[in-house]
């Protein structure tokens, strides 16, 4: 068994760390397109987005120069580009509609999961939403051979906007496979922590993102 060591970072906000905001609701107004709504907004009983939410898709931050998104994402790209014992691949303009197997069932998130919700996810159907994290994504890369990659996207969370959340923000996701080693098995967590191979892949995480962490 191949084993994936995984890690993530979400961006919702920039702020300072000594600007202190009360939590309150903030007023935003955005217009979506019609093209947007067309797409985002429709008839079936299960659709849940709304204009606002419709007129969020597609913006792409993450991808416009010297947007501070981009910035960070490239930085951190570049750092992944410089290791020597690994190749990433990168993913940064997937489609932000996916199926709920794709961001829920290929993840192992059980049917009656609270993100599975109405009340915290956005759905254009029964079996079509806006992605609630670049996890979504994952499966297929694993599928098509790719052993290391970055994935950086717009995500969607139906949160209330206040001066700490909103519910459109960005994610980093980097995945990348280890060979397996002969004799170990993982039926369970407890089988699965002990053995080195999970200690080789938690020390060469550690590493990376340590070294990102020194890297100026």
């Amino acid at each position: 068994m191949r084993r994936m060591v995984l890690f993530c970072a979400t961006v919702r906000a920039f702020r300072g760390p000594s600007l202190r905001v009360p939590r309150r609701p903030l007023r935003v107004s955005r217009t979506a397109t019609e093209e947007q709504l067309a797409k985002y907004v429709t008839d079936d009983p299960s659709n849940n987005i709304t204009p606002y939410i419709a007129g969020l898709v597609g913006r792409d931050l993450h991808r416009t120069a010297n947007h501070p998104l981009y910035i960070v994402r490239k930085r951190i790209e570049d750092y992944f580009a410089s290791l020597e014992d690994a190749s990433f691949k990168i993913f940064d303009g997937e489609d932000p509609v996916v199926t709920t197997t794709q961001c829920f069932d290929d993840l192992l998130i059980p049917p009656d999961h609270p993100g599975r919700q109405k009340s915290d996810t956005y759905y254009l159907s029964d079996d079509l939403l806006l992605r609630t994290h670049t996890s979504a994504h994952q499966s297929e890369h694993l599928r098509a051979g790719h052993e290391a990659f970055l994935c950086t996207g717009d995500v969607y969370r139906r949160d209330e906007i206040d001066s700490s959340h909103f519910p459109a923000f960005h994610q980093m996701e980097g995945v990348k496979l280890f060979p397996d080693i002969d004799g170990e098995t993982f039926e369970s967590k407890e089988n699965w922590l002990p053995p080195p191979g999970c200690k080789r892949g938690g020390g060469d995480l550690k590493k990376n993102l340590e070294g990102k962490g020194d890297a100026p």
